[in-house]
């Protein structure tokens, strides 16, 4: 197996974002596989080394990035050193990240005859769900898609209207990160963002408009994303399969950081599903 961890790549007069890649030497005809971290989330969060290398065994050129905002930086990717970042991220960049790194896996593997960079499946987990199924909907280069505890609706997020007219007012709200203890900031710009690209980020008109294969996982044990809106996502989509995990929490079972040598098992159900979905 190759693991190329860490690559960066570079953009005119835009952040640059951090990518791995995990890949055969020997399988052929591997598919890519590009994975979508959630909110206050990143690419080397919890088990996702480990679900990365149980795909490259199955075959699959796997991708996983950080979105260029999501308050990492490109020497401490793990924790949020970058906080001013963070608060300036909103999802019209966290789509056009994913355009960069689509573009960049097809480049990057074009003369590897092992790989097939005509077949390209998105994961997203939690909110990197919405901005999958967003981009699965414009981007005739997905040919399947996959939501890990996905969120259905980004608008009904922000509050109620006395909250974002007293986050209009002060420019700011902040979130506590319960692992780092940091006040994690949102410009007022993200909901400002939101309004102006409204109508193409609603997930359920997006949802209604595609046509390749779905699979949508949802732990019923999950208090971050309520089950409901999986069932939501399936309601909306033509060509579906809904699975839901038994006991499984937001992150599967999974926590951050995870010092064990292999996935939880309602984890290992999410990649063998998968496994068998892809294929």
């Amino acid at each position: 197996m190759i693991i190329d961890k860490n690559i960066i790549l570079e953009r005119d007069g835009k952040k640059p974002i951090l990518i791995d890649a995990f890949y055969s030497e020997d399988k052929t005809n591997q598919p890519i596989i590009i994975f979508c971290h959630g909110y206050k989330g990143f690419k080397d969060w919890g088990a996702w080394n480990l679900m990365a290398e149980a795909f490259a065994k199955a075959g699959f050129c796997f991708i996983k990035f950080n979105f260029s905002h999501n308050g990492g930086t490109m020497e401490n990717p793990i924790d949020f050193p970058d906080l001013e970042a963070f608060g300036n991220n909103n999802y019209t960049k966290e789509l056009d990240d994913l355009e960069a790194v689509m573009t960049w896996s097809q480049n990057r593997f074009e003369s590897n005859l092992k790989i097939n960079t005509n077949a390209i499946c998105l994961i997203g987990h939690s909110r990197g769900g919405g901005i999958a199924i967003l981009k699965a909907s414009e981007d005739q280069r997905v040919t399947k898609l996959i939501t890990l505890a996905s969120v259905s609706n980004f608008e009904n997020r922000f509050g109620t209207e006395e909250v974002i007219q007293k986050w209009k007012e002060d420019g700011v709200k902040y979130v506590v990160n319960g692992r780092t203890k940091q006040q994690m900031p949102h410009y007022y710009q993200f909901f400002e963002d939101f309004k102006a690209h409204e109508k193409s980020l609603n997930i359920e008109s997006a949802t209604k408009q595609i046509d390749i294969p779905i699979l949508i996982i949802h732990g019923d044990n999950d208090t971050a994303v309520n089950i409901n809106e999986a069932y939501s996502i399936y309601e909306w989509s033509r060509n579906s399969k809904l699975e839901i995990i038994t006991g499984a929490d937001h992150v599967f079972n999974t926590k951050h950081p995870w010092n064990e040598n292999n996935p939880s098992g309602e984890l290992n159900t999410v990649i063998n599903s998968i496994i068998d979905f892809v294929k």
